[in-house]
C-alpha cells in the first residue's frame, strides 16, 4: 500500500483494516519509512456555499514501515493504491513505479481508488484496460492508455478500480476475491 503525505484517509484506512481480516498483511510503503499525514476530501454538503472541487482537511497519521526504494515486488500478493493528493507527488518515484509495474506484469491483483490512477499511469501498467476514477482524473487514465468508464467500480482482469471511498466495500471485496483466487 503506497502512501505519501495527503493520502486520502478513507480510501486508505478501510483497506488497511479490512484486508487483515482475511489474513493479509498490509505493508505500508512511502518515499521514506516514516509517519505520514492523511487528509479528508469531500465536497462540503452545504448548498448555501457551493464548492466546485473537494475541500481538504487534515486526517489521521499512518506510518510507512518501508521506503519505496526497499520494496521487492516478489514479496507481495498484490497492490492496493489509494487516492488523495499523494499520488500526484509520489507517482514520480521511479522505485514505486517499478514495483507497481512488476506487480502488474507478474499477474498479481491491483486495486486502485480515486487519484491512485495517476500512479498506475506513471507505472505504465493500464494500457488497454478499462478503468474508472474520479471524473477529474479521467484524462490521467486515458493518458496511461486506458479506457475511462464512467462507472463507480470497474473490474478488468486482475485490476479493480473505483471512483473513491464511496466504493471501498465493492473495490476491496473484488480485490480480495482476486487475491484469494491467486493463493
Amino acid at each position: 500500500m503506497p502512501i505519501g503525505d495527503a493520502t486520502e484517509a478513507l480510501d486508505t484506512f478501510y483497506a488497511y483494516y479490512r484486508l487483515p481480516e482475511d489474513g493479509y498483511e498490509v505493508v505500508v510503503a512511502g518515499p521514506e519509512a516514516r509517519l505520514y499525514h492523511t487528509v479528508l476530501h469531500e465536497i462540503p454538503p452545504n448548498p448555501d456555499v457551493p464548492w466546485d472541487i473537494t475541500q481538504e482537511r487534515p486526517g489521521y497519521h499512518l506510518h510507512a514501515s518501508i521506503a519505496f526504494a526497499d520494496l521487492d515486488p516478489n514479496d507481495y500478493a498484490g497492490a492496493f493504491i489509494s487516492g488523495g493528493r499523494a499520488p500526484e507527488y509520489i507517482r514520480y518515484d521511479v522505485d514505486l513505479c517499478a514495483t507497481v509495474r512488476a506487480i502488474a506484469e507478474a499477474g498479481k491483483p491491483i486495486a486502485c481508488l480515486c487519484h491512485g490512477i495517476e500512479i498506475l499511469t506513471a507505472a505504465d501498467c493500464i494500457q488497454g484496460k478499462r478503468v474508472t476514477t474520479v471524473p477529474k482524473c479521467a484524462k490521467d487514465a486515458e493518458q496511461g492508455g486506458a479506457t475511462y468508464v464512467d462507472e463507480d467500480v470497474v473490474e478488468d482482469g486482475l485490476l479493480v478500480t473505483g471512483r473513491g471511498y464511496g466504493q471501498n466495500t465493492e473495490v476491496v471485496r473484488a480485490f480480495l476475491d482476486r487475491l484469494q483466487a491467486e493463493r
